[in-house]
């Protein structure tokens, strides 16, 4: 009997590894209104057009037309109804997403707390459970729902947030990327009833919605972002094995010992890191001689500076100095390093030099800066 050919899709689904767990995206924002919800659904309608098979889980319209038109084009699953003391609820239902077995399943406001006598407590356990079915999940959050960030937001709204989300929820994220919007266009979205009716949009524009905490609260979305940008990087250079740095994000390095002058160092490092915005490190190898009373203490006043500086304190165990600051730099892919330089001469300048030798010989290419202090 002959056998019909098979199509390129069915020999790429043959040969493809097999899925371990869906592909989770999540949008964040920094404020209500800024389009988290509006770009999952746009992203959904273009892939169901493309031949994926797309569900809405759960989704929260708020009253908003748009999103309510664009959430008509896709199939939406039925909620689950919950009574809870003499009150129905509806939450999403895994059960019925589990069982439908979509290739997508959208699932707004991944911060949400479920009503008691739901499968899990939070709807992030519930992505998780749908993660794990090898269902790929879009879901959306405001960067105030970060546990992390719970104190900083209150100080600057001087609104605490009930529902929060651990910071090791987020790191689930394949892909977390940001719904922007300035905030003098979200607050014209507000004026114009867009987001709250408006006869709440002024109240909102008061209070929550001032432009100091929108901005404020865009920074703190946008530093999640790039933070969680940087990790994917390093995460690629490991994997592929790259020692170089590809100079995408800089990172300060500053070598110390414990002579007092170290501190000169330090502040040397903080400055160009605080200029260029970079990530800054204090990295010491351990020696012997320290571990006399006085270096020792004069070693932990170093590393309290570094810490009042906002360095990252990073300590080494060698036997050579210069090769274990090289891997450190090789390892963290690190783009700029201060060395200190006692002003020395004979058998202790050639000792000095010939580490900063072995040093080059081992790092990857890397920016280096001498500083001069006074002799040991």
């Amino acid at each position: 009997m002959y056998a019909m050919p098979k199509t390129p899709e069915e020999w790429l689904e043959q040969t493809a590894p097999e899925k371990r767990a869906g592909v989770f995206k999540l949008i964040l924002g920094y404020a209500p209104g800024v389009g988290k919800t509006y770009n999952m659904l746009s992203e959904a309608i273009r892939r169901k057009r493309r031949g994926e098979d797309i569900v809405i889980g759960v989704i929260e319209t708020h009253g908003r037309k748009v999103t309510a038109e664009l959430a008509e084009q896709l199939e939406i699953l039925p909620r689950k109804k919950i009574e809870y003391k003499g009150t129905v609820f509806e939450e999403m239902d895994v059960d019925a997403i589990l069982a439908r077995k979509p290739q997508v399943a959208l699932v707004d406001e991944f911060a949400h707390t479920n009503i008691d006598g739901s499968k899990h407590r939070k709807r992030y356990e519930d992505v998780f459970e749908l993660l794990d079915a090898k269902i790929d999940v879009i879901s959306t959050m405001n960067v105030q729902h970060i546990e992390s960030m719970n104190p900083t937001i209150q100080s600057i709204t001087g609104i605490q947030v009930r529902e929060t989300v651990p910071d090791w929820a987020l790191q689930r994220a394949d892909e977390l990327v940001m719904a922007d919007l300035t905030p003098e266009a979200l607050q014209t979205r507000m004026q114009r009833g867009d987001i709250y009716p408006l006869d709440r949009a002024d109240k909102a524009l008061k209070n929550f919605f001032r432009r100091g905490n929108l901005m404020a609260l865009r920074e703190l979305a946008l530093r999640q972002v790039t933070q969680a940008v940087d990790r994917s990087l390093d995460a690629y250079l490991k994997k592929k094995n790259i020692d170089q740095n590809w100079g995408v994000k800089e990172r300060i390095a500053v070598c110390i010992s414990s002579h007092p002058e170290s501190q000169q160092l330090i502040a040397r490092g903080a400055r160009i890191a605080d200029r260029i915005d970079a990530d800054f490190f204090t990295v010491y190898v351990e020696q012997e001689r320290d571990r006399d009373p006085e270096r020792a203490r004069n070693l932990n006043s170093n590393f309290q500076f570094a810490q009042n500086l906002s360095a990252k304190i990073v300590r080494l165990k060698a036997k050579d100095v210069a090769s274990a600051v090289a891997e450190f730099v090789r390892d963290e892919h690190i783009t700029q390093v201060v060395f200190g330089r006692s002003a020395v001469t004979g058998w202790r300048e050639y000792l000095y030099l010939g580490a900063i030798q072995r040093f080059l010989r081992n790092a990857p290419p890397v920016d280096v800066h001498i500083v001069t202090q006074r002799p040991d």
